[in-house]
């Protein structure tokens, strides 16, 4: 595949309460035998993605023993490989990642020593299943910058924990308001995003220069105006776990389906 894929699998969340103490929530068991992280993995190598980082961080221990055993998602070093990035000390920085754009922009020469054009940046902390290939394809037909996957939410969802997209006819988004208090959308993003590799390094570098540390906020909500930013609309089942409640729900979900 012409992408290469990165999870953001370094934050932490306190609406899990005593869950993460000791764990990621990537690392979370999910449907008896699975790890959250793994439905983000394994989407990506059925769509024949050879080539994946995994940007770790709050209580890695876990997350990284499991993501030691890369055979189980067929990624092999010789066809790209697993990489697994937590935080370094080097002679130029001492920070921990201060955001999901400086988690990347601290691993940029990764992104800098690859060939694919493209890059597909994802969560490790959500349930779903997406074929990346018709994204790709979909990127490439709108002729888009950006292309964010989103989901319609059911009525009665409380949806202020999520960023608030609307699209105009064209699938293109006008407006993107991150955890908004009060909802104009029921329409969310689902962490997903696909855009090209070089323009990518381009906004990490110019993130980095102004001090914006957040792929949201400081990436996509600052350039909706300025740049092509689309929405895919994703049909299939996707949730979140990023509280205790939605924890039991997703494995409810996953044994009665």
């Amino acid at each position: 595949m012409k992408a290469l894929g990165i999870i953001l699998a370094g934050g932490s969340s306190n609406r899990m309460q005593e869950l993460t103490n000791h764990r990621a929530v990537s690392a979370m068991p999910v449907g008896g035998s699975y790890r959250c992280i793994d439905f983000a993995l394994s989407s990506m190598s059925s769509s024949r993605i050879n080539t994946v980082a995994v940007l770790t961080q709050y209580n890695a221990r876990s997350l990284n023993e499991h993501l030691s055993s890369s055979k189980w998602w067929d990624f092999g070093r010789k066809q790209g490989g697993l990489y697994t990035f937590t935080p370094t000390v080097t002679a130029t920085n001492n920070w921990w990642y201060r955001g999901t754009a400086d988690a990347m922009y601290q691993n940029i020469d990764f992104l800098r020593r690859r060939h694919e054009p493209y890059v597909i940046i994802t969560s490790g902390d959500c349930i779903y299943k997406v074929d990346f290939n018709e994204l790709l394809d979909y990127h490439i037909e709108k002729k888009a910058d950006i292309t964010i996957v989103c989901k319609d939410m059911p009525a009665g969802v409380d949806v202020s924990r999520y960023g608030i997209v609307r699209m105009n006819e064209e699938s293109r988004i006008v407006e993107f308001e991150e955890k908004p208090m009060m909802a104009s959308s029921n329409t969310i993003s689902t962490g997903i995003y696909i855009i090209r590799r070089r323009q990518l390094i381009e906004m990490l570098e110019r993130c980095a220069e102004e001090e914006r540390y957040d792929f949201v906020s400081d990436i996509l909500i600052r350039y909706k105006n300025m740049k092509r930013i689309y929405g895919y609309k994703l049909k299939t089942y996707w949730n979140n776990i990023a509280s205790v409640d939605s924890y039991y729900q997703t494995n409810m979900d996953l044994i009665l389906n």
